[in-house]
């Protein structure tokens, strides 16, 4: 049973807003006089599911006023900073951090200053925590499909300059991700790692759909692909990196506890996964916390939750050297004595 906060790891799926620490909310909603709902203060973390529209409406709610607590940019810089310890903490060497600027842009002077904003506390964050950070660029798929080419421009703009990827969020049972196709051949073609959402609120039909369409090189969750065995093969035979997260999908509802979280499944085909926090705010969870609860849900040894860690830094943009050393540390986590032996 060795620490999991020592296992060097990547962090593939983590929102902008949803990485804020549940103490920094409470600071700056106080600072600001915003009354929150009970379900972000005394009532936290908020009991949650997306079973239906009005589940993930009340979601989408509490996500939006998180994102209103947001004023400065000393307000963006001390969350990225934030984010970026909390995930030194939990052993991660190279993190992409998922936003979409336009969500932000009228309150921070457009989506490209906004950008501009986002890098630049991203890198001073790097340089103070020691950690490489990327940045996802991610469009709403609940706007229209124009707004999304319009991000992809942007995310091109910045390849080369902390831009790693370009994504689709949101309830991806609104709009037809068939519409979005534009805009992610945008973003091929400037070299971006292409991550949308698909197959958790829909099934393994919508992950297809996401491959076939978007061209995804990752899948944002992804988990219910196990629900067709041929997709299942196609994505392990292909390489494509499933950013599973397991403590949303069962406060969404997609699994009832997280023994049905089917990572068994998944690994047993080749598929590769990483698992990631989505939005610790929301759900309470942490990136080290998602190994705890899927080693303890499947009772599963560390030579596999060591494969899960080289399989998420595998599927990220982390610059060579960073992978080269990070995968190094996880052999020598690896070979380092068992804590019950050492009882």
């Amino acid at each position: 049973m060795r620490d999991l906060h020592g296992l060097p790891k990547a962090h593939l799926h983590l929102h902008f807003t949803g990485s804020m620490r549940h103490g920094t909310l409470l600071e700056l909603a106080e600072r600001d006089r915003i009354v929150l709902p009970d379900s972000l203060v005394q009532d936290w973390p908020p009991e949650l599911s997306a079973a239906d529209e009005k589940g993930w409406f009340r979601f989408q709610r509490l996500y939006d006023v998180a994102r209103s607590v947001l004023r400065t940019e000393d307000d963006v810089r001390r969350l990225v900073r934030e984010a970026a310890e909390d995930d030194v903490r939990d052993g991660s060497r190279w993190l992409e951090i998922q936003v979409d600027p336009s969500g932000y842009a009228a309150r921070f002077g457009g989506a490209t200053a906004f950008t501009d904003l986002v890098l630049d506390a991203v890198a001073e964050s790097s340089r103070e925590t020691g950690l490489g950070i990327g940045v996802v660029i991610a469009a709403n798929r609940t706007r229209h499909p124009l707004d999304a080419r319009t991000l992809a421009r942007l995310a091109s703009q910045y390849v080369g300059r902390g831009v790693v990827g370009f994504g689709l969020s949101n309830d991806e049972r609104r709009g037809d991700t068939t519409d979005f196709a534009p805009a992610f051949r945008i973003a091929s073609r400037a070299g971006l790692l292409l991550a949308p959402h698909g197959g958790e609120l829909r099934g393994a039909e919508h992950a297809r759909l996401c491959l076939d369409e978007l061209g995804a090189d990752r899948l944002g969750h992804g988990v219910r692909v196990v629900e067709d065995p041929a997709l299942l093969e196609r994505v392990a035979a292909d390489g494509v990196t499933l950013e599973v997260c397991p403590v949303s999908n069962v406060a969404l509802g997609v699994y009832s506890d997280l023994t049905s979280v089917p990572l068994p499944t998944l690994l047993e085909a080749g598929a590769q996964v990483a698992l990631g926090a989505d939005d610790p705010l929301l759900f309470g969870s942490s990136l080290a916390g998602q190994y705890a609860t899927m080693r303890a849900a499947h009772d599963l040894d560390d030579t596999v939750l060591a494969e899960l860690a080289r399989m998420s830094l595998r599927g990220s943009r982390a610059p060579s050297d960073v992978l080269a050393r990070a995968l190094s540390d996880i052999d020598a986590w690896l070979a380092a004595p068992d804590e019950r032996m050492q009882a």
